[in-house]
């Protein structure tokens, strides 16, 4: 079963590694890694995992690739 995570990424942050929830239930990940050639969204993706207590290869990027919204699938 697999569940869909939307959330908002903000690379080369001073105060990451962080998973933010926000009241509304909202994820915000801050990463150190700057945007440059996905490596902002690999270290979300890492953090993401971490996050939820799941293995890396259980969360895949499906939308938001070089935008700082991002959509994960996590199996």
């Amino acid at each position: 079963m697999s569940q869909t995570v939307v959330v908002t990424v903000k690379p080369g942050s001073r105060k990451g590694p962080l998973v933010e929830t926000a009241d509304d239930g909202s994820l915000t990940i801050f990463v150190r890694e700057p945007a440059i050639e996905g490596k902002a969204t690999e270290a979300a993706a890492r953090l993401l995992a971490k996050h939820l207590g799941v293995p890396r290869s259980a969360v895949t990027l499906t939308a938001g690739a070089t935008s700082r919204v991002k959509r994960f699938r996590v199996d």
